[in-house]
């Protein structure tokens, strides 16, 4: 089963809203609407079988109206495999966990900067404490701020794995956008996965071929970051540019399907 491990589609009352917001933070113009529609039409022209859905609440509030909509996705979108979210700042996570579970939802996602909290925020391991196997969980890792001033960076990224060592664990964007030499240095070697979202915009090919020894291919898991990319696009380039086989280009799109059984 190939997936895309890294996407995020909109209810449409909101997902002209939601691409703006992502337009402001990184100043790249997306290829994709945020629809629903539109991803699929993507994963069928990149002969994907399912993408991973990504939300994560921005506030408190935010929480139960994002696992609706994840929970909706699971139940009327085959294709799709929904992750729920969390917030620190929610008091009653323990249940949404169980309500998560309840209706088949198999990851969260987090994303410090744009939730507001620090990845070493004492609030937030109290959540982490919470999470078990029956969860994997995908990080926003990364950013333009130095990595000591950045709500999530690979060192705290490698602290809380060696301190919850139970799920899953997904750094996106090769263990930390745009701070791949602190990915390298504090994250290789770890029980953590990395996907490949928007990274070729920004790396070179030495620091591309660094960053897949560092991490070793079996770790390494494909995903677009649509709205921002289109998969079928981000396929063809990150698969000339590390001299891919058909062989090997199935087995990179093929792994994440290994962690969904």
């Amino acid at each position: 089963m190939r997936i895309d491990i890294h996407t995020h589609a909109f209810h449409n009352k909101i997902a002209d809203k939601a691409v703006h917001h992502l337009v402001d933070h990184y100043g790249i113009t997306p290829v994709g609407t945020g629809k629903a529609d539109d991803l699929i039409e993507r994963l069928d022209r990149a002969g994907l079988d399912k993408a991973v859905v990504l939300a994560a609440a921005t506030s408190p509030s935010q929480v139960i109206p994002a696992n609706n909509w994840a929970i909706e996705l699971k139940k009327t979108a085959p294709r799709f495999i929904p992750f729920g979210t969390l917030h620190p700042g929610y008091d009653r996570n323990g249940e949404e966990l169980e309500r998560l579970a309840a209706n088949g939802i198999r990851g969260l996602k987090f994303h410090p900067d744009f939730q507001g909290f620090r990845m070493d925020d004492p609030a937030f391991y109290d959540l982490m404490e919470l999470v078990d196997e029956r969860f994997i969980c995908m990080f926003h890792v990364g950013d333009d701020l130095p990595p000591d001033l950045n709500p999530s960076c690979p060192k705290k990224m490698a602290a809380l794995r060696k301190t919850f060592p139970k799920p899953v664990m997904i750094a996106a964007h090769m263990g930390g956008l745009k701070q791949w030499e602190y990915a390298i240095e504090h994250l290789a070697g770890l029980d953590v996965y990395v996907d490949c979202s928007s990274v070729m915009d920004f790396v070179n090919d030495d620091l591309l071929e660094r960053l897949v020894e560092a991490f070793t291919p079996d770790r390494i898991l494909f995903g677009s970051d649509y709205p921002l990319y289109d998969a079928g696009k981000e396929i063809q380039r990150i698969s000339q540019r590390l001299n891919m086989s058909e062989e090997r280009l199935d087995a990179f799109l093929s792994r994440a399907g290994k962690l969904f059984g």
